[in-house]
């Protein structure tokens, strides 16, 4: 496997420089923001930093593995690739070069409805151990299509937004017509004549479409109707109905991701998921709402033994990582980090920050005298 480190990127904040400059002003926007005054998209970072770890120095160390099971697959360390919308508009491509990467690295990736490669196209790059994620459609004749064609792709499991029951209010999306329905001003125009690389390399990969979806949208929609379309497709609130007329269907393992009260945590194990993961959709729905560390370290506490916790949002970077899984999180995934990735570096980008996260992550179980994932817990400074 090649690692392909970049030295001269050593750390996200490094990767999110470059890449704000080599990205259109529209498309790192895109990426960064939050909702409303972006106040719970930092909270979710600050908060998982207040986590201290507690090292161990003296005594028999066999060394540190990454290693980590997970729906009984073994990983190669203990967090994948998040679900992530448009990542093509970001970066040309961004989603094959991360299901790409991922699948090298032996980790998973999580595909998203409205990402901008197929189901089929993602289970042939990973040889079938994507993950997918479903937005749950307003019509069961469209659940039920994408839900077969995950099967027909042997998807090992299946992941259930439930934490966007509504577009949020973001205004920098607004702003530079990205909300739905989407639109093309000027400002976005000129930002694209002032990035050759992502231009060029856009105008290569061709204009980036909702892949998955594509064989239900009409034909020759404009912007305008397609950003109208999806917004009718997509429209409703998962319930407890919902989820379990897809636990009727779906054979494989089914996760539900959004999962922060135990009122939600009880229904949806009572409905036969096999875990959830804790997510507020990276601080992109609620901003009132809580970080994701905090609800994550009760949740874990009442079902770890019971179900399998997971958590994204904020994290970016080992330590982060760490933080999170000494808090009771099993795994753990991240988003805008591999973004930050892929924009800085193009295709080496997801390799790149894979390697990197991986060599952060082992220096603190070093660190800590911590020998496998699982023991993180026991580094807790409660």
């Amino acid at each position: 496997m090649n690692d392909a480190f970049h030295s001269e990127y050593p750390s996200i904040e490094h990767l999110r420089e470059k890449a704000r400059k080599r990205m259109p002003g529209f498309a790192f926007d895109y990426l960064e923001c939050g909702c409303n005054s972006d106040i719970n998209l930092a909270r979710n970072t600050a908060d998982i930093r207040e986590v201290q770890l507690r090292p161990y120095y003296i005594g028999d160390y066999a060394g540190s593995s990454l290693r980590t099971e997970l729906f009984g697959v073994t990983y190669e360390a203990p967090f994948g690739v998040a679900p992530i919308g448009l990542q093509g508009l970001m970066w040309p491509k961004a989603c094959e070069i991360l299901a790409k990467a991922a699948h090298e690295h032996r980790i998973p990736f999580v595909l998203s409805t409205v990402g901008t490669a197929s189901i089929e196209t993602v289970a042939e790059l990973t040889e079938g151990r994507a993950w997918f994620q479903l937005y749950h459609p307003a019509e069961d004749e469209l659940r039920d299509k994408l839900l077969q064609r995950a099967a027909e792709a042997e998807v090992p499991v299946l992941v259930i937004l439930a934490d966007t029951p509504t577009f949020a209010y973001r205004p920098r999306e607004i702003r530079n017509g990205l909300s739905i329905p989407p639109q093309m001003n000027l400002r976005n125009v000129l930002q694209m004549m002032t990035h050759p690389s992502w231009s060029f390399s856009q105008l290569l990969a061709g204009a980036p479409e909702f892949k998955t979806m594509l064989p239900y949208l009409p034909k020759g929609l404009s912007m305008k109707h397609l950003g109208l379309f999806m917004n009718q497709t997509f429209s409703g609130r998962l319930d407890e109905d919902k989820i379990k007329a897809i636990r009727d269907t779906w054979k494989g393992k089914m996760v539900v991701k959004g999962i922060v009260t135990e009122e939600d945590a009880e229904k949806v194990l009572a409905l036969g998921a096999d875990g959830f993961i804790c997510s507020n959709h990276g601080g992109r729905q609620l901003d009132a709402g809580q970080s994701t560390i905090k609800p994550m370290t009760e949740l874990a506490k009442k079902y770890g033994d019971r179900t399998t916790v997971m958590m994204d949002s904020g994290l970016r970077s080992g330590p982060d990582v760490a933080c999170a899984l000494a808090s009771g999180a099993k795994f753990t995934f991240l988003g805008r980090s591999f973004m930050y990735g892929v924009g800085a570096l193009g295709k080496r980008g997801g390799l790149h920050t894979i390697t990197m996260l991986k060599r952060q992550l082992q220096q603190v179980m070093e660190q800590l005298g911590c020998e496998r994932v699982e023991d993180f817990p026991k580094h807790l400074v409660s």
